[in-house]
């Protein structure tokens, strides 16, 4: 933290005026940050927790089209979510990577192949090259082995991208970071500061402060998701955004428990919406939910029971031989999706996934909200907002500067397989030879002394380098060790502490309490659902 801390200390100390300050440290925010200070603007990113906490941490990791906005008529959306794909996959192999998706067909059931291959047909014209094709049920066994051969007619399959949220949004951070952006996680804004009814500057608080200061700026764009109202003046007189918060909840389990090199799909025949079964950092992934969030939205959100058992109802239907159970289940993650509704979401009685996923804005004097849109579409959000905040003034760098800057050849290569190059390459960009360099270039293991793709120098390099202030930062989004190993990596906690206690400078008494902080955290709302009574699984 000792960069983080070096800037807040400059900012409390001396008055200073950006061009722009970016309140939300997700995908969103990071992308504005991104594309303002490649553009020459002087940039203030402020998070309140952590960067990418919120949705963009917790999404289904697909950088998608969107096949089914386009089957609801979604045109606009899938055409540039198409094209956004097709590029960062272009600028990021190893951090966004394709994905062969494939939804099986069964006799009777819809989708049927006809019309899905007519709508694969359109998704390909829009991408400008073809992915879709069509698989007898023998070759889509050898794609799926275990998948249910009950009434089976084929399979339609195509290619996406998938990525890890939580890392792409660090990578697009220190892009806006070499061109000169500042970021800070843990500073909250308390209040837009106005002069003469127009934005003048940002009241701003630590974490570990107990007093406020301020920051001076014209124009300060609100990036927070579902958070994005709070900034907003009801009594201004003008109309805000609705913002209905929809939850979305995943299960992780062992790969070796359901063994999917793709992403296999099925419409849930509960609500009939598609939920995916997909090969993700060493596991398997369930999801995703889509339900109406009621919770304080301050809290970190949780699955529900229902939703455990929604998730586990479409994997016993597509593979019932595996007989997954709640036993069965690693982790889970629930994330809330910032959608914009045309109805107070209180009175909404339109069905969650019917919801548009387009983005919206909320001008006011200098104080740019927006809110909804997805994860593969943020460069394009980002430029947006600050058109929009620029009022007309050219000062965008160029829509064909890419948002990565290429990477430098790995120094040493030879130690590492071609997967973990690339991977590594993807991840951490411009700095991959400094992260290899910041310790072992051993992979960290579980328990049960299973490798995995991690090295301990990433987790040293991120502990050093990657402004963790709380173990769950390292745990949950720096890394992903809370949700792929068994009981969030508790057994793994000793061997961390030897290797990164130092590199955090934390005491032993500090080590404690964030082990004790992180570990109730991961059962409160990774977990599966506690009986509080029984003290049992729900």
């Amino acid at each position: 933290m000792r960069r983080r801390n070096r800037l807040l200390q400059q900012l409390k100390d001396t008055p200073r005026t950006f061009d722009v300050v970016v309140i939300g440290g997700g995908i969103t925010g990071a992308g504005i940050a991104r594309e303002a200070a490649g553009s020459g603007l002087e940039t203030l990113l402020v998070e309140q927790k952590d960067f990418a906490w919120g949705t963009s941490g917790r999404s289904s990791k697909m950088v998608h089209g969107g096949l089914r906005y386009l089957g609801s008529g979604q045109y606009r959306l899938t055409r540039d979510a198409v094209s956004e794909r097709q590029r960062l996959m272009s600028e990021a192999p190893g951090l966004i990577d394709p994905l062969c998706f494939i939804m099986p067909h069964f006799k009777r059931q819809f989708p049927g192949p006809l019309l899905f291959q007519t709508l694969l047909r359109v998704y390909d014209r829009i991408s400008g090259s073809r992915s879709r094709q069509f698989l007898t049920p023998a070759q889509l066994m050898q794609w799926v082995p275990g998948l249910n051969p009950t009434r089976l007619t084929g399979a339609s399959g195509f290619t996406d991208a998938v990525t890890d949220d939580a890392r792409l949004v660090q990578r697009v951070i220190a892009e806006a970071r070499q061109d000169g952006a500042w970021c800070l996680n843990y500073l909250k804004a308390v209040s837009v500061q106005r002069t003469e009814g127009r934005v003048s500057g940002l009241e701003l608080q630590a974490e570990e402060d107990a007093e406020c200061f301020t920051v001076n700026t014209s124009l300060v764009i609100n990036a927070t998701g579902v958070w994005a109202d709070r900034l907003q003046d009801p009594g201004d007189g003008k109309q805000t955004m609705s913002i209905r918060p929809l939850r979305g909840s995943h299960l992780v389990l062992p790969w070796h428990k359901l063994p999917v090199s793709c992403s296999v799909s099925l419409l849930h025949p509960d609500d009939k919406r598609p939920v995916f079964a997909f090969p993700w950092s060493g596991t398997t992934v369930l999801g995703t939910t889509d339900l109406d969030h009621t919770d304080s939205l301050d809290n970190e959100p949780r699955i529900a029971q229902e939703e455990v058992g929604y998730l586990l109802k479409i994997a016993s239907k597509l593979f019932p031989a595996a007989e997954v159970s709640h036993h069965d289940i690693l982790s889970s993650w629930a994330g809330v999706r910032p959608v914009v509704t045309a109805q107070k979401p209180t009175n909404s009685n339109r069905s969650p996934s019917k919801e548009s996923r387009e983005h919206e804005f909320h001008e006011d004097n200098g104080l740019i909200s927006v809110s909804g849109g997805k994860l593969t579409t943020f460069r394009l959000i980002a430029r947006e907002a600050l058109t929009r905040g620029l009022k007309g003034e050219n000062r965008l760098r160029p829509d064909s500067d890419p948002v990565f800057q290429p990477p430098p050849p790995l120094q040493q290569p030879g130690q590492l397989s071609h997967q973990n190059r690339e991977r590594l390459t993807g991840f951490y960009g411009s700095f991959v030879n400094n992260v290899l360099t910041a310790g072992p270039a051993e992979p960290v293991r579980d328990s049960e002394a299973n490798p995995g793709t991690l090295l301990w120098a990433e987790v040293i390099w991120a502990c050093e380098q990657e402004d963790v202030l709380h173990l769950d930062d390292l745990m949950l989004r720096r890394t992903r060790l809370g949700l792929t190993l068994p009981h969030g990596g508790k057994a793994l906690l000793p061997t961390l502490k030897q290797h990164c206690q130092s590199a955090l400078n934390w005491t032993d008494e500090q080590w404690r309490q964030e082990e004790c902080r992180y570990l109730t955290l991961w059962q409160e709302a990774y977990a599966l659902p506690i009986d509080r009574e029984s003290g049992n699984v729900l």
